[in-house]
Protein backbone atom coordinates (compact mmCIF):
# COMPACT_ATOMS: atom_id res chain seq x y z
CA UNK A 1 0.00 0.00 0.00
CA UNK A 2 1.43 3.52 -0.85
CA UNK A 3 2.31 5.74 1.65
CA UNK A 4 0.01 8.34 2.54
CA UNK A 5 0.62 12.00 2.54
CA UNK A 6 -0.01 11.80 6.10
CA UNK A 7 2.83 9.56 6.75
CA UNK A 8 5.57 11.41 4.92
CA UNK A 9 8.40 12.89 6.14
CA UNK A 10 9.21 16.11 4.54
CA UNK A 11 11.74 18.36 4.30
CA UNK A 12 11.73 21.97 3.28
CA UNK A 13 15.09 23.32 1.50
CA UNK A 14 15.63 26.71 0.60
CA UNK A 15 19.13 28.52 -1.19
CA UNK A 16 19.45 32.03 -0.97
CA UNK A 17 22.19 33.43 -4.29
CA UNK A 18 25.29 35.25 -4.87
CA UNK A 19 26.63 36.16 -8.41
CA UNK A 20 30.25 36.04 -8.84
CA UNK A 21 32.58 38.44 -11.36
CA UNK A 22 32.15 35.53 -14.20
CA UNK A 23 27.84 35.68 -14.01
CA UNK A 24 27.96 32.87 -11.79
CA UNK A 25 25.36 32.08 -9.02
CA UNK A 26 26.55 30.45 -5.92
CA UNK A 27 24.51 29.55 -2.98
CA UNK A 28 25.40 32.02 -0.20
CA UNK A 29 22.76 30.67 2.37
CA UNK A 30 20.72 27.65 3.32
CA UNK A 31 17.56 26.81 5.29
CA UNK A 32 16.25 23.11 6.14
CA UNK A 33 13.13 22.55 7.79
CA UNK A 34 11.18 19.10 8.68
CA UNK A 35 7.25 18.32 8.73
CA UNK A 36 5.60 15.12 9.89
CA UNK A 37 2.58 14.21 10.40
CA UNK A 38 1.25 18.07 10.01
CA UNK A 39 3.93 19.34 12.58
CA UNK A 40 7.05 21.97 11.86
CA UNK A 41 9.70 20.41 13.64
CA UNK A 42 11.83 23.33 15.55
CA UNK A 43 14.48 21.66 16.25
CA UNK A 44 15.46 20.34 12.79
CA UNK A 45 16.09 23.82 11.36
CA UNK A 46 19.19 24.65 9.77
CA UNK A 47 20.36 27.87 9.17
CA UNK A 48 23.43 28.63 7.52
CA UNK A 49 25.84 30.76 5.35
CA UNK A 50 27.93 29.47 2.54
CA UNK A 51 31.25 30.27 2.07
CA UNK A 52 31.64 31.22 -1.63
CA UNK A 53 35.29 29.70 -3.18
CA UNK A 54 35.77 32.86 -5.12
CA UNK A 55 35.02 36.44 -4.53
CA UNK A 56 31.15 37.66 -4.64
CA UNK A 57 30.32 40.48 -7.18
CA UNK A 58 26.73 41.30 -6.64
CA UNK A 59 23.78 39.87 -4.30
CA UNK A 60 19.84 40.03 -4.71
CA UNK A 61 19.53 43.66 -3.01
CA UNK A 62 16.66 42.18 -0.61
CA UNK A 63 19.15 39.75 0.97
CA UNK A 64 21.34 40.89 3.74
CA UNK A 65 24.38 39.60 3.00
CA UNK A 66 26.33 39.32 5.96
CA UNK A 67 30.19 40.65 6.86
CA UNK A 68 32.69 39.22 4.85
CA UNK A 69 34.55 38.00 8.08
CA UNK A 70 31.20 35.95 8.81
CA UNK A 71 30.70 34.42 5.05
CA UNK A 72 34.69 33.17 5.31
CA UNK A 73 33.99 31.77 8.47
CA UNK A 74 30.87 29.77 7.48
CA UNK A 75 31.68 26.41 5.88
CA UNK A 76 32.25 26.03 2.08
CA UNK A 77 29.36 23.91 0.02
CA UNK A 78 31.64 20.67 0.23
CA UNK A 79 31.62 20.99 4.27
CA UNK A 80 27.55 20.64 4.27
CA UNK A 81 27.62 17.33 2.47
CA UNK A 82 27.16 15.44 5.82
CA UNK A 83 24.60 18.13 7.25
CA UNK A 84 22.09 17.80 4.26
CA UNK A 85 22.64 14.09 3.09
CA UNK A 86 21.40 13.40 7.02
CA UNK A 87 18.61 15.81 6.53
CA UNK A 88 17.50 15.05 3.55
CA UNK A 89 17.65 11.53 2.78
CA UNK A 90 15.00 9.73 2.51
CA UNK A 91 12.01 12.34 3.00
CA UNK A 92 9.77 14.19 0.09
CA UNK A 93 11.66 17.47 -0.64
CA UNK A 94 9.72 20.86 -1.05
CA UNK A 95 10.85 23.66 -2.23
CA UNK A 96 9.06 27.06 -4.10
CA UNK A 97 9.75 26.83 -7.64
CA UNK A 98 11.87 23.97 -6.80
CA UNK A 99 14.43 24.67 -9.42
CA UNK A 100 16.95 26.67 -8.06
CA UNK A 101 17.13 24.01 -5.24
CA UNK A 102 17.60 21.04 -7.22
CA UNK A 103 20.26 22.18 -9.54
CA UNK A 104 22.17 23.98 -6.31
CA UNK A 105 22.45 20.15 -4.83
CA UNK A 106 23.38 18.65 -8.42
CA UNK A 107 26.46 19.99 -7.18
CA UNK A 108 26.84 16.56 -5.25
CA UNK A 109 27.22 13.71 -7.78
CA UNK A 110 24.29 10.53 -7.49
CA UNK A 111 22.95 12.48 -4.09
CA UNK A 112 19.50 10.66 -4.91
CA UNK A 113 18.06 13.28 -3.13
CA UNK A 114 14.13 13.51 -3.54
CA UNK A 115 11.33 13.01 -4.68
CA UNK A 116 10.20 16.56 -4.93
CA UNK A 117 6.84 18.63 -4.54
CA UNK A 118 6.65 21.78 -5.87
CA UNK A 119 5.00 24.00 -3.49
CA UNK A 120 4.21 27.05 -6.50
CA UNK A 121 2.90 24.25 -8.91
CA UNK A 122 1.14 22.66 -5.84
CA UNK A 123 -1.21 26.17 -5.41
CA UNK A 124 -1.65 27.04 -8.67
CA UNK A 125 -2.56 23.03 -9.13
CA UNK A 126 -5.44 23.44 -6.12
CA UNK A 127 -6.12 27.48 -6.59
CA UNK A 128 -5.40 27.81 -9.90
CA UNK A 129 -7.52 31.48 -9.81
CA UNK A 130 -5.53 33.31 -7.52
CA UNK A 131 -4.05 36.61 -8.65
CA UNK A 132 -0.70 35.44 -7.00
CA UNK A 133 1.43 32.45 -6.29
CA UNK A 134 4.19 34.08 -4.29
CA UNK A 135 5.16 32.53 -1.57
CA UNK A 136 4.58 35.51 0.30
CA UNK A 137 1.30 36.04 -1.09
CA UNK A 138 0.25 32.92 -0.52
CA UNK A 139 1.63 33.21 3.30
CA UNK A 140 -1.03 36.61 3.54
CA UNK A 141 -3.91 34.50 1.73
CA UNK A 142 -4.32 31.74 4.35
CA UNK A 143 -3.59 34.36 7.26
CA UNK A 144 -0.22 32.47 8.16
CA UNK A 145 2.03 35.45 9.39
CA UNK A 146 1.53 35.57 12.25
CA UNK A 147 2.90 31.15 12.63
CA UNK A 148 5.46 31.85 10.57
CA UNK A 149 6.52 34.92 12.78
CA UNK A 150 6.25 33.02 15.98
CA UNK A 151 8.27 30.19 14.22
CA UNK A 152 11.03 31.95 13.01
CA UNK A 153 11.22 35.26 14.83
CA UNK A 154 13.35 38.11 13.87
CA UNK A 155 14.07 36.63 10.44
CA UNK A 156 12.28 37.64 6.98
CA UNK A 157 11.55 36.92 3.47
CA UNK A 158 14.97 36.27 1.40
CA UNK A 159 16.11 34.61 4.71
CA UNK A 160 16.57 31.07 3.52
CA UNK A 161 15.27 29.52 6.52
CA UNK A 162 12.45 31.59 6.99
CA UNK A 163 11.67 30.94 3.05
CA UNK A 164 12.19 26.96 3.86
CA UNK A 165 9.40 27.35 6.45
CA UNK A 166 6.93 29.57 4.89
CA UNK A 167 6.78 26.35 2.21
CA UNK A 168 6.51 24.14 4.59
CA UNK A 169 3.11 25.74 6.50
CA UNK A 170 1.97 27.14 2.50
CA UNK A 171 2.28 23.09 1.39
CA UNK A 172 0.15 22.08 4.94
CA UNK A 173 -2.48 24.60 4.27
CA UNK A 174 -2.73 23.01 0.67
CA UNK A 175 -2.89 19.37 1.77
CA UNK A 176 -5.80 20.30 4.54
CA UNK A 177 -7.85 22.60 2.00
CA UNK A 178 -7.84 19.66 -0.76
CA UNK A 179 -8.03 16.68 2.04
CA UNK A 180 -5.02 15.36 0.51
CA UNK A 181 -4.12 14.32 3.86
CA UNK A 182 -4.95 10.22 3.47
CA UNK A 183 -4.85 10.56 -0.32
CA UNK A 184 -1.29 8.67 -1.55
CA UNK A 185 1.63 10.91 -1.13
CA UNK A 186 2.42 10.73 -5.38
CA UNK A 187 -0.76 12.92 -5.25
CA UNK A 188 1.08 16.12 -4.49
CA UNK A 189 3.75 15.77 -7.19
CA UNK A 190 0.55 15.45 -9.56
CA UNK A 191 -0.12 19.15 -11.53
CA UNK A 192 -3.66 18.54 -12.45
CA UNK A 193 -4.69 18.22 -8.94
CA UNK A 194 -7.25 20.94 -9.39
CA UNK A 195 -9.16 18.39 -11.51
CA UNK A 196 -9.19 16.06 -8.50
CA UNK A 197 -10.32 19.49 -6.08
CA UNK A 198 -13.17 20.07 -8.57
CA UNK A 199 -15.14 16.57 -8.81
CA UNK A 200 -14.47 16.57 -4.94
CA UNK A 201 -16.74 19.84 -5.19
CA UNK A 202 -19.32 18.04 -7.52
CA UNK A 203 -19.73 14.71 -5.30
CA UNK A 204 -22.32 14.15 -3.35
Amino acid sequence: MSQTVRETAFAAIDFESARLADRTDVPVQVGIAWMERGEVRVESFLRSWIRPLAAVHSITPEVPLPTSETLQRAPAWPDLWNEFNARLRGRVLIGHGAGTERRFLRAYPLHGFGPWVDSLLLARSIYPTLPSHALGDLIAHFQLEGELAQLCPELAWHDALYDAVASLLVVRQLMTDAELWDRPAEWLQQPRLNRYHADRRKSP
